[in-house]
């Protein structure tokens, strides 16, 4: 009797083996969901929904983005924060929501680091200074001196934004106090910057290489650590002298913390194949966007990537005394 009832438990512990195994190994065998904190149309969305159609093309199952917008995109990082560990339901992490959080929103109800599995990077843009046509600055040596004589404004996409605070750390770089004007996104912004009611402001190059195309406003300096492919004869800041200004706004694809690291892999395999395709390398240079090459999609390099900007971000707002209401 002891050795049928032995034999039957080993039975038992066998089928369950076997079963996680196939389990695991049927991942996935529905469609995922990748949320996107904010509107569609977006930079965001946009890469999105490039990623997610060739992400579903290797993994057999549709992804399908779910746009839950509000609140600086925290309502949609919460909701995937508290979603089954399972690998169905991802997240669209842009820099801003995941490294500007812990202090602007301190009670978001998640935490980027404690909350979130690294997936993989997918697609990231320098801060480009640029001015308005009516400034008469072309350098940053001459933005600082008309700046300190001439009582410049500087616009930015909105209190907590990346343009704002890309443009508050190189105001403090520069020595340099404008008015900072806040508009409700970077078009309205620039906008007044083309017609001269701002003289310059920092935001991501995908918004602006239109606008320098076009000859509206005057490119200054890339805030970033190598020039952009997209504007190879604007120099960096460090280039023309001023050093620790760089943002590298950046998204990223996130799982709820606990998702299995098999799951983790297959999710990074399919972004990395997505980002290898040709149509998804030609459609991010048409956004001035630019992918990630070699270790720098791993699962690692996303998850440094962020502990370093939730560090350095969260201490300029902090001693900015920078507040903001979700």
């Amino acid at each position: 009797m002891k050795r049928m009832m032995a034999a039957a438990v080993a039975g038992l512990v066998s089928l369950g083996l076997s079963t996680g195994a196939v389990l695991a190994q049927a991942f996935p065998s529905k469609p995922i969901t990748l949320v996107v904190p904010f509107a569609p149309g977006g930079p965001t969305d946009i890469v999105a929904r490039v990623i997610a159609a060739r992400m579903g093309e290797t993994l057999g199952q549709t992804v399908v983005v779910d746009n839950v917008a509000g609140a600086a995109g925290t309502i949609g990082a919460a909701k995937v924060a508290r979603s089954a560990k399972d690998g169905y339901t991802l997240l669209m992490g842009p820099m801003s929501t995941m490294s500007f959080s812990p202090a602007l929103y301190p009670e978001s109800g998640f935490d980027p680091i404690k909350d979130f599995e690294p997936v993989g990077l997918v697609a990231s843009a320098p801060i480009l200074l640029v001015a308005s046509k009516k400034a008469p600055v072309t350098t940053i040596a001459e933005l600082k001196d008309q700046a300190k004589t001439q009582g410049f404004a500087n616009g930015n996409a909105g209190v907590g934004s990346t343009s704002h605070l890309a443009c508050l750390l190189l105001n403090q770089k520069l020595g340099i106090n404008p008015l900072m004007a806040a508009y409700r996104g970077s078009g309205p912004a620039i906008q007044d910057l083309v017609s001269g009611q701002v003289h310059y402001i920092c935001d991501q190059v995908t918004s602006l290489t239109s606008h320098v195309a076009g000859g509206t406003v005057t490119p200054i300096a890339i805030m970033a650590s190598t020039r952009s492919p997209a504007l190879p004869n604007v120099p960096t800041a460090a280039e023309v002298g001023v050093q620790g200004v760089d943002m590298l706004v950046w998204n990223g694809v996130f799982a709820p913390k606990g998702t299995p690291a098999d799951v983790i892999d297959k999710l990074n395999d399919a972004i990395v194949k997505g980002l290898d395709r040709p149509e998804s390398q030609e459609r991010f240079k048409s956004l001035s966007a630019e992918a990630p090459v070699g270790d720098a999609r791993k699962p690692a390099a996303l998850g440094k990537m962020l502990a370093a900007d939730v560090e350095k971000w969260g201490g300029l707002i902090k001693a900015a005394g920078i507040k903001v209401n979700p």
